[in-house]
């Protein structure tokens, strides 16, 4: 029972969810919406609970057994903290403040100050040195030993070179055959690769409805 009663709800949570896309009775949009938006709260909820018990936990082994870098492991505990507080009792932004004083100084005590001031820096360093991640794969990957890598160098070249004014200046009709390359072939290829994740999805989705994969379940 221990394990029977996981896959029934899944069972008819998931059947539910499916056949709810194909009947428009009130009623069963209404059970729909209700499951969709109440429910899924409540998960979340949960879920964020065991985030953050995670990774305190995770945090936390490291900081114990002075394992590799674990001194940023106090870094990321000490900013959850603060971030936890700042979003709970500073408010949202200046214009909604909560329960602390909405300014220490020059520093306004709202989770949006937190968001504009370090989280989109931080990404935008992230995002930057990405950018020489790339550069340094397609160096490796963008050598002609084949025909798959030679069209995959000159796709490369020509989307490349017609994204700047230098392409134009070369050849004229360069941009509009580098959107034709990106509107027409790119644009099938992604397709293909949709239909197979979407078959993929699918076919995980019935073997975890049927209880064939019960890997989520935990245990051996």
């Amino acid at each position: 029972m221990q394990k029977r009663l996981p896959l029934i709800l899944v069972l008819v949570t998931g059947v539910f969810g499916a056949v709810a896309f194909f009947i428009p009775h009130h009623a069963v949009q209404a059970a729909d919406e209700a499951m969709r938006n109440d429910v899924q709260r409540i998960i979340a909820a949960f879920s964020l609970v065991l985030g953050v018990g995670s990774i305190l936990t995770h945090h936390f082994n490291k900081i114990q057994h002075r394992a590799s870098n674990w001194q940023y492991s106090w870094i990321t505990v000490i900013t959850l903290f603060v971030s936890a507080v700042i979003g709970l009792f500073g408010g949202i932004d200046p214009a909604r403040p909560g329960v602390l004083p909405t300014h220490i100084g020059n520093f306004s005590f709202h989770i949006q100050t937190l968001y504009m001031n370090m989280m989109i820096p931080l990404g935008a360093t992230m995002f930057s040195l990405l950018a020489f991640f790339m550069a340094s794969a397609a160096y490796r990957a963008f050598r002609a030993r084949n025909l798959s890598a030679t069209l995959l160098l000159a796709a490369a070249f020509v989307l490349m070179l017609g994204s700047v004014p230098l392409g134009r200046m070369i050849f004229h009709p360069l941009p509009s055959f580098a959107e034709w390359i990106l509107a027409v072939p790119n644009t099938a290829a992604k397709r293909g690769i949709n239909f197979g994740i979407q078959l993929g999805v699918l076919a995980t989705s019935l073997k975890i409805l049927l209880g064939i994969e019960r890997g989520w379940l935990g245990g051996g």
